[in-house]
């Protein structure tokens, strides 16, 4: 008996050691496959020029920006690869035979970061929110003005924010009445102004709102981590909880802020981003680089007269000396050398065509400043001559990268070398900065550019109508008031007529030298083969990356 027992905890001894060491290998096992997993979590690393001024859709006004509130909140629609409105948060909309009424339906299982449905009601509060006076918003009164019913009549303080076109009929049905019938309203949604915002949370947050990561709320592909207003990197994070998360397949896609052109190619060579820009020192020694790609944009580059703020700017002869005293093709072929255009006009080469012919808007517009130095100066005689001066000392306002700075310096030494008397100072700053500067009117001169809200020559002829909220320069002419506005209003449905009237306004901009027009800007890049899915927009947001992937190079 005592033999037999002892036998049978010797076989129970030799199973429990084969248990013990099965068990030990299924946790290794496991711990393997968790340290697996981690080594493929997909990540892609890139470079910013800048931090990112403002993550408020009411108040965001920049490039980087929308692109930052594109990746991490989902509007009605979004632009597709080949910038066609796709599914956002509404799955269908309808419209009045008159254009005027649009009914959108919203899907029922988008939610917010913190579990809560995204309604029509988010969208009614973050429009009205964006034209309300008290908001301060630049770009809700310019997009929504003349566009959306009694836009304009609230942003100027005339209504209350409640009489605006914009409805909940219920939870899931989003009705907005517009002023006059606009046909591009499908794409204008897709715009960082028209993201909605869940009203509770951004009132619980109050003046802290958009000012850092634990005080934003996403609903869309990504999450935003890491990252305060003067944040020089962040975190686009996957977000789980988002409708449409099985497309998303990058799990992380960090940001580093690098102004200097060459550490970010440094970076590039080490692998550690995926995309970098080149400035023009760079190109010649990377153009032959199998990475190296040349994207053509449709961002217009222009200097901005501030008329109230010098007495020498007010002068229209004064200022058509400036638009035509540097050499553009200079400028871009030796300066910039990264296939950006002369930009002898407003509205970009390539963006538009002409109803009817089909025609490039630019080619029928044609050549309004070019570069011409004896009428430059015999402008500039007059000038001087109707103020009674033989010299003018003018500031320049600017971004603080290196390619800006390089450009700027190249500009103020032309004109102060080409206009007798004439001293020209560069004043650098970081571009939120520029931004608060153009919106107070601080500043003399200022090298700005403007890139399409959506696919219309619109989105360029009203930034400069006097009660533009992106005018900002003290420049007013009625004739021009009154035929861009008409291209919105009684010729809204006539795209022949529309279309004259922006040919004749942008003829007149130029009569009156209000702008001073520089280059139509490309971007000269060294891009990783094994970046997938990233969109390039002519419009809106430059980079859509809801669809970013990995591959192999």
């Amino acid at each position: 008996m005592k033999l037999k027992n002892w036998a049978l905890l010797l076989v129970f001894g030799l199973l429990l050691s084969v248990l013990v060491a099965c068990s030990g290998e299924t946790e290794e096992a496991e711990g393997t496959k968790e340290e697996s997993a981690a080594k493929e979590e997909k990540v892609l690393s890139f470079t910013n020029p800048e931090t990112i001024p403002s993550m408020d859709p009411s108040l965001a006004t920049d490039e980087s920006s929308f692109i930052y509130l594109a990746a991490t909140t989902e509007g009605l629609y979004r632009l597709d690869e080949n910038a066609q409105p796709v599914d956002g948060i509404a799955t269908d909309h309808t419209v009045s035979e008159d254009g005027l009424t649009w009914t959108f339906t919203l899907r029922e299982d988008a939610v917010w970061e913190n579990g809560e449905p995204v309604t029509a009601h988010d969208f009614v509060y973050a429009w009205q929110r964006a034209v309300d006076p008290d908001t301060g918003s630049e770009y809700g009164p310019y997009m929504m003005n003349n566009v959306i019913k009694n836009a304009t009549a609230v942003s100027s303080g005339e209504v209350p924010v409640e009489e605006l076109g914009v409805t909940a009929k219920d939870d899931y049905t989003l009705v907005v009445e517009l002023e006059n019938p606009t046909p591009y309203f499908e794409s204008l949604t897709t715009f960082g102004t028209f993201l909605p915002l869940n009203q509770a949370f951004v009132e619980e947050q109050g003046d802290s709102f958009a000012t850092s990561s634990d005080t934003l709320l996403s609903n869309g592909p990504y999450t935003i981590e890491n990252w305060e207003s003067t944040s020089s990197s962040w975190d686009l994070v996957k977000n789980k909880d988002y409708w449409d998360a099985e497309t998303v397949q990058m799990d992380k896609l960090t940001f580093e802020v690098v102004k200097d052109a060459q550490t970010a190619v440094s970076l590039y060579e080490s692998g550690k981003v995926a995309r970098v820009d080149l400035t023009s020192d760079l190109v010649d020694k990377y153009k032959s680089n199998q990475d190296y790609v040349v994207t053509p944009d449709t961002f217009v580059y222009f200097m901005k007269f501030n008329q109230e703020a010098n007495e020498a700017l007010a002068n229209t002869n004064i200022r058509a000396a400036i638009s035509r005293a540097f050499d553009k093709e200079a400028l871009v072929n030796e300066i910039l050398n990264n296939g950006s255009l002369v930009a002898n006009g407003l509205v970009p080469a390539n963006f538009t065509p002409m109803p009817e012919t089909g025609e490039d808007f630019r080619e029928v517009s044609g050549d309004l400043v070019t570069y011409d130095l004896a009428a430059a100066q015999e402008f500039w005689k007059k000038g001087l001559e109707e103020l009674g001066t033989d010299t003018v000392e003018l500031e320049l306002l600017t971004d603080d990268d290196a390619t800006t700075k390089t450009m700027v310096e190249y500009i103020a030494n032309q004109l102060s070398t080409n206009l007798p008397g004439l001293t020209v100072s560069i004043k650098q700053v970081p571009k939120e900065q520029r931004l608060d500067l153009d919106t107070s009117m601080d500043y003399e001169l200022q090298i700005s550019r403007w890139g399409p809200d959506f696919l219309d020559p619109f989105t360029f002829m009203n930034l400069w109508t006097t009660k533009s909220g992106n005018n900002f320069m003290g420049y007013s002419n009625p004739e021009y008031d009154k035929l861009v506005k008409e291209t919105a209003t009684k010729l809204a449905m006539d795209n022949v007529a529309r279309y004259q009237n922006f040919l004749e306004a942008e003829e007149i901009l130029f009569e009156d030298a209000a702008i001073a027009p520089i280059f139509q800007s490309s971007r000269a890049q060294l891009v990783s083969p094994k970046i997938k899915g990233v969109h390039v927009n002519p419009f809106g947001a430059t980079y859509e990356y809801k669809w970013a992937n990995v591959g192999s190079e």
